[in-house]
């Protein structure tokens, strides 16, 4: 179907606008598409109009295979217009080929103010649908705006869970660096402490003290103890805060800035090293202070933690300097007592003595064992070897009250056996707590007949003229003091010019993975070693030469004592 209009005037447009509308309506155009339609087309007309000319406007379709209605407006052949741009405009017919004719449109008033009223019609269902879109477009436009603002809170949230995740990685790793400083240094005071404990010597602290702390935890160090001001050391200018921590007992720190340390007093800056801070910590014990550790910062200033470990550091080290000083004076006077203790051996014709005592490597020099030898009345010597539990002053202290008691007993002339059976009642009654062993030898005056007897302590080792050694292991007694009445039994023995008897503890012969017997062997088999005639003329150079393969360790935990008794040949 083609519809075709000449438009001249403004009548034939609006008559030809009319027709296209109802044709449009009558095919089933949306409003919209007609609304549209019609005002396209009435801005062209409007247009041609303006131009002037003769103008054809063409409506095709729409027909069964094309559901689309054509609508153009091309100048007319006839009016010499040629090469002027032609306007076409397409809509869709949801109903095409309904209606073949819509009526001739007139010039009546009527007629045209019924399709004014109608094209507004279309144009308030235009507005009421853009109305519609309006409202949908704000509906949509606030749901965007709420899911920005959604969107810019969860921004905001996610950028402060980043912040606060931040912030906690970061004291994590202040947390894990704070731990192990202290770990660090918590190993450090460990090792330290270790290391100043383990020496008793006082000299050797001092001197440990700046191989511990320089160059990690000081420049300098400087030890200053009170009692070394004497005739050996020249004395010498200590810091005014040095001084001052000695006389009030508290740390001090002197520099030209206060060095916030917990519990420390700040000082004016050295006047002896003004450019370098210091700290002075007093060496305290629980009696009275020793001297001043002073020291110097290995950068600017110390960490306040570092500084609280050097606090606590100096007073481990004035405890490790009281005890190493109070166990020097402790083994000075046990050394002196042993010496005292330990008599000069007699001089006998026909009988050589030689002693050897030595004291064990750990602890104080001094032990409870003991030697002794003295004559009788009737001119027989009596020979002793004993040894009493335990070890230290106290050992010695009932050691020598043992060695008394012995020669006060000896005096009536008693056998060796007799002798040690009242020890043991002496320790029984007296010295309930107090356990010892002992051997005991008496050479007769004719000098050729043994008596010994021997209480809980090793066997006496006896060496012939011929080179063979015999183990003397009678039945010996129980060890002296414990709570069991004994009479302990006498032995003899008939001696030939040439033999030797030793007298030992067991410090010579045992040893903790081997047991004694072993060690009581190796000494037979080291006196059988020497000659008759060796021993004859030099007893003391023997005794020096028994001792080393016997006591092939240097650390010795058990005093050892010896005594050789040669008759000679």
């Amino acid at each position: 179907m083609t519809r075709t209009w000449r438009i001249r005037t403004v009548t034939d447009a609006a008559r030809a606008r009319i027709a296209v509308a109802r044709l449009a309506a009558a095919h089933g155009v949306t409003t919209v598409e007609r609304a549209r339609l019609t005002a396209e087309l009435s801005g062209r007309l409007r247009q041609c109009l303006t131009k002037g000319g003769v103008w054809v406007l063409t409506l095709d379709g729409p027909s069964a295979g094309d559901g689309t209605l054509h609508a153009a407006v091309v100048p007319a052949p006839d009016a010499g217009a040629a090469g002027r741009t032609p306007w076409t405009m397409a809509v869709p017919c949801p109903e095409p080929g309904r209606v073949s004719d819509v009526g001739t449109v007139t010039e009546d008033p009527a007629v045209l103010s019924e399709a004014l009223l109608g094209a507004d019609e279309d144009t308030a269902a235009v507005l009421d649908k853009l109305a519609e879109q309006e409202e949908l477009v704000a509906f949509h436009r606030e749901e965007l705006h709420q899911t920005n603002q959604g969107v810019l809170a969860l921004h905001a949230e996610l950028d402060a869970a980043g912040r606060a995740q931040r912030e906690a990685f970061a004291a994590e790793r202040r947390a894990r660096n704070e731990a192990e400083n202290a770990r660090r240094r918590l190993m450090f005071l460990a090792d330290a402490s270790a290391v100043l404990n383990a020496s008793l010597n006082h000299d050797e602290i001092v001197r440990r003290l700046p191989e511990l702390l320089v160059p990690r935890y000081a420049r300098h160090v400087d030890v200053w103890l009170f009692d070394q001001e004497d005739d050996r050391h020249p004395p010498t200018s200590h810091p005014r805060a040095a001084t001052r921590a000695a006389r009030t007992g508290r740390p001090q720190y002197a520099a030209a800035h206060p060095g916030g340390l917990p519990g420390v007093d700040d000082q004016p800056a050295s006047a002896l090293d003004p450019d370098r801070p210091l700290l002075c910590i007093p060496l305290l014990t629980h009696r009275e202070p020793l001297g001043v550790l002073t020291l110097s910062p290995p950068g600017e200033r110390w960490d306040p933690d570092d500084a609280v470990m050097l606090l606590e550091l100096a007073r481990r080290a004035g405890t490790a300097i009281d005890n190493a000083r109070r166990f020097e004076h402790n083994r000075d006077i046990a050394e002196t007592l042993q010496r005292a203790l330990l008599t000069e051996l007699p001089t006998t014709p026909g009988l050589s003595l030689a002693a050897r005592y030595l004291p064990a490597t750990h602890g104080l020099n001094i032990g409870g064992d003991w030697y002794d030898a003295f004559r009788q009345r009737d001119g027989g010597l009596i020979t002793v070897i004993g040894d009493v539990t335990g070890h230290g002053l106290h050992a010695a202290v009932m050691m020598s009250q043992l060695r008394t008691a012995l020669r006060a007993y000896a005096v009536d002339g008693d056998s060796p056996g007799r002798l040690l059976t009242r020890l043991h009642e002496y320790l029984r009654h007296l010295q309930p707590d107090l356990f010892a062993t002992a051997v005991i030898a008496r050479f007769h005056p004719d000098g050729h007949t043994l008596t010994w007897a021997a209480a809980g302590h090793p066997p006496p080792v006896l060496r012939l003229p011929d080179g063979r050694v015999r183990t003397l292991d009678a039945k010996p007694g129980a060890m002296l003091g414990i709570p069991l009445r004994q009479d302990i039994a006498d032995h003899t023995e008939r001696l030939a010019p040439g033999s030797t008897l030793a007298l030992y503890t067991d410090g010579l012969v045992e040893r903790r993975a081997q047991g004694i017997d072993p060690g009581i062997e190796r000494l037979a088999t080291a006196l059988g070693s020497f000659g008759s005639a060796e021993l004859d003329a030099d007893l003391e150079g023997s005794a020096d030469r028994l001792l080393p393969p016997l006591l092939s360790d240097s650390e010795r935990d058990d005093d050892v004592c010896l005594l050789l008794c040669h008759l000679r040949g």
